[in-house]
């Protein structure tokens, strides 16, 4: 069974458990205290007359008479007191209260310390033996003492229930401090939600807080780059869909309406074709980066040997190699009896997309160069290198930003869709692999590929 959980604002649950706290420490409070106020003050009571009566037994006989008639040695007016003779006779104010028992005790020469009951009221009665025999004893009402102690405990009440309404003040105050910066959070997180990047926050003294309004800020930076970057992307994409767009939408139109000769229909078919590839290409890529971004985007692992794969995919581009007049070829021999843990189909579509990316750029008489390797940790290295016009380092860097180096280079060399890099790169982690580029030693662009090998 699953807690129920809390729900209310912060304000309302801080204030209440702090209430809850205070009624709780207070009634603790209040049960420990009382019925300790009332043993103390019994405790208390015997000790003053244990004091009474030394004082009597200290006193002579004339001494005692007069306290038994004036009171003159006790410093309780209320408490009474009682001289038991040699032959075991009681007399003075307590004679009722003190029984034969405490005279018995005394006048054998033991003190007596007990609670006695008379007339529906309890006395507590203090007897010590004189050394010449008899003895004195004397006595409280134990009624007036819980008087005495009603009033310490009112006073001990309304101590507590001031304490009491002292925490609930402080309860409010202190649920408003902390609510407030929360609440603050709460309305910039919803300016953010509704596409408010202009959010400022003030900087708390709460650590925790002050986490959170941090947090809040890189969301909200990520939040404006990254819709920066589909804005542009969004426009690239409307400019790379509507140029094949327009030129087939216009040939289509001047075929309609008769304009193109006879002996100029195959090269508007041509141009048509070719428009409708690139459109589809780039439609395609949209496709396949649309489906990498998807949790169930299905990779098939498998132990596969790297010659086989690196002899499969130079072969596969010889074609359209020699048509550019590029040379595309393996760098030696492969590391001999590598194993490589990925899906092949996945990896294979990565490597296709880095040899047609640099197919694209590669002038005609330059090579491409595909080879493999034993990594470190673990890993099988794959590089596609070619001599083509190179990147920089910064673009290097940034070479896998989905249409970056699109709009970099869109004036100075042939680009395509914008997306094959990022493809190669979100593929690759997919992979659970690594992707880099960096510049060639001899020019051109290296491309670095680390997937994790077979232990076996």
């Amino acid at each position: 069974m699953r807690p129920r959980r809390v729900r209310g604002s912060l304000r309302r649950i801080v204030t209440g458990a702090t209430v809850i706290v205070a009624a709780v420490a207070v009634i603790v409070t209040a049960l420990a205290a009382f019925p300790l106020l009332n043993t103390v003050d019994e405790a208390s009571a015997r000790s003053a007359l244990v004091t009474q009566v030394d004082r009597l037994v200290a006193a002579t006989p004339e001494g005692r008479d007069a306290a038994i008639a004036s009171a003159s040695l006790l410093s309780d007016p209320d408490a009474l007191i009682a001289v038991v003779g040699t032959d075991g006779s009681v007399r003075g104010p307590a004679a009722d209260i003190v029984n034969g028992r405490v005279a018995q005790q005394v006048a054998a020469g033991t003190e007596a310390s007990i609670t006695v009951r008379r007339d529906h009221a309890s006395f507590a009665v203090e007897a010590r033996p004189l050394p010449g025999g008899g003895g004195v004893a004397a006595a409280q009402d134990l009624s007036r003492v819980k008087a005495l102690g009603a009033d310490v405990l009112g006073r001990i009440a309304l101590a507590l229930a001031m304490g009491f309404l002292a925490a609930v003040a402080a309860a409010v105050l202190l649920s408003r401090w902390l609510s407030r910066p929360l609440a603050g959070l709460a309305r910039a997180a919803r300016r953010i939600a509704g596409g408010d990047r202009t959010v400022e926050l003030d900087d708390s003294r709460i650590d925790e807080v002050s986490d959170v309004e941090a947090a809040l800020r890189s969301i909200g930076a990520a939040l404006a780059h990254s819709e920066a970057r589909q804005r542009e992307f969004l426009l690239s994409v409307s400019h790379e869909l509507r140029t094949p767009l327009t030129a087939i939408r216009g040939y289509s139109s001047a075929l309609r309406d008769g304009l193109i000769p006879p002996e100029g229909v195959r090269e508007v078919g041509e141009t048509l074709d070719a428009e409708a590839t690139r459109l589809a290409t780039f439609t395609d890529d949209l496709l396949t980066l649309a489906r990498l971004e998807a949790d169930d985007f299905p990779i098939r692992l498998s132990s596969i040997p790297i010659a086989p794969l690196l002899s499969q995919t130079v072969a596969a581009w010889q074609g359209a190699a020699q048509s550019a007049g590029v040379e595309v070829r393996q760098d030696g021999a492969a590391a001999s009896g590598v194993l490589v843990t990925t899906d092949p189909q996945r990896l294979r579509q990565v490597l296709d997309g880095l040899i047609e990316n640099a197919l694209r750029v590669s002038p005609s008489g330059t090579r491409i160069v595909l080879r493999a390797d034993h990594g470190t940790e673990g890993t099988a290295v794959f590089e596609v290198a070619d001599t083509g016009p190179g990147l920089t380092p910064d673009d290097a860097a940034r070479a896998f930003e989905r249409g970056f180096l699109r709009e970099r280079y869109l004036d100075v060399r042939r680009v395509g869709s914008g997306l094959g890099l990022s493809i190669a790169a979100r593929l690759t982690d997919r992979l659970g692999g690594r992707i880099s580029a960096r510049p060639g030693a001899e020019g051109g662009t290296v491309f670095r590929i680390e997937i994790g090998t077979d232990p076996s």
